[in-house]
């Protein structure tokens, strides 16, 4: 899937920083509730067109909306998880306890304590959850294509449940249902439009905290089970990263890198992994060599977990030690996660060097500059 894009073309995952200006939240309303407020949808529909534009201006080939229908939840990276939950019907509104709290001690804890859980108490069905609305606003303002960021997802949202009432009681049950929801959302997408999409959701790295090897069957089933049926000419992506709220590398959750687990994942169907290099100096990388020739790598080679803002040269390095394992045609350049939590100044900057990295080593490749 091309698009016309150049060679190592550039993106983002996900969120970016909300402009000051906007305070608005949706509050677990539908984006055409709140926008019966002229000044909440006129103010919304300024941040995407602020955020796109400041992608574009920096370089990027695949720009996102930035997630501006992200509330300031906790977490750092905002309503993540609760942009779900109050959307789809069956779930409860109000932050629990994470299940997984009692079990968790250390750096981890306080990731749970913040992110918490949810209750499910009746059928799990599609509710107002308004991507391919959202999507249009984004492209309606944009020059270049614009990437869906679809997340959190449904193996990750069900291990936060409770199990209280209704005909869903379990995980296995409850991610099931939650990939025909997330399905029915894709498809709208790529009715709108739609040729980039991407799944963000960590539930790769359950199989590492339960231990069992049973999982990495639940995790690719579901996986397919959400992307079935897109058409041929769409990136499906999935992106699982090393950790984002508030600078954590939730270590609990993700011992042993890449290495530990994406091989595991290999006939997943899908296009491209996005995967987090930067924040582990590039440690992970060799696990690419063996990628299925069918699949591409979306390779993070900016680190969205300090206010360090890298130098074109030092990006452009990072971008070499991944093509010392995998050819360039299989290669999309990214940041390693969402970029909420960081000072906009910094993440804008940390884009144009992301841009220029890419444009030394596409120079050395090509012979142009």
């Amino acid at each position: 899937m091309n698009d016309g894009l150049p060679l190592l073309p550039t993106t983002m995952v996900g969120a970016y920083p909300r402009p000051s200006w906007f305070t608005q939240q949706l509050d677990g309303r539908d984006v055409r509730e709140a926008f019966k407020s002229l000044h909440h949808e006129e103010a919304f529909r300024d941040a995407v067109r602020t955020v796109v534009g400041e992608q574009q201006e920096a370089g990027l080939d695949v720009c996102t909306d930035g997630q501006m229908w992200f509330d300031d939840y906790a977490m750092g990276i905002g309503a993540f998880f609760w942009y779900w939950f109050e959307r789809v019907g069956g779930f409860g509104h109000e932050k629990l306890e994470h299940p997984a709290r009692s079990r968790t001690e250390g750096k981890d804890a306080f990731t749970l304590d913040e992110s918490g859980g949810v209750a499910v108490r009746g059928p799990i069905e599609r509710g107002p959850v308004r991507l391919a609305e959202l999507y249009g606003i984004a492209a309606g303002v944009a020059q270049r294509p614009i990437k869906a960021c679809v997340g959190a997802g449904p193996l990750q949202l069900s291990t936060m449940a409770h199990f209280e009432s209704g005909p869903v009681k379990n995980r296995f049950d409850l991610s099931a249902a939650l990939a025909d929801v997330f399905r029915g959302e894709l498809e709208d997408l790529v009715a709108a439009g739609c040729r980039h999409v991407q799944l963000e959701d960590l539930g790769a790295w359950v199989p590492n905290v339960t231990g069992a090897d049973r999982d990495f069957e639940w995790v690719t089933s579901t996986v397919d089970r959400l992307f079935a049926g897109l058409d041929g000419g769409v990136e499906r992506c999935w992106h699982f990263c090393l950790g984002n709220a508030w600078g954590s590398r939730a270590e609990g959750l993700t011992r042993g890198g890449y290495a530990n687990v994406l091989p595991r994942y290999f006939d997943v169907d899908v296009d491209a992994f996005v995967l987090d290099f930067a924040c582990r100096d590039m440690a992970d990388v060799g696990v690419l060599a063996d990628l299925p020739t069918d699949k591409g790598v979306h390779a993070g080679v900016i680190d969205v977990r300090n206010l360090e803002v890298e130098q074109p040269d030092q990006v452009a390095e990072r971008i070499r030690a991944v093509l010392a394992v995998i050819d360039a045609d299989r290669v999309t350049l990214t940041t390693d996660c969402g970029m909420k939590q960081l000072p906009r100044t910094v993440a804008r900057e940390k884009l144009r060097s992301l841009a220029a990295g890419a444009a030394i080593v596409r120079g050395e490749l090509t012979g142009e500059r």
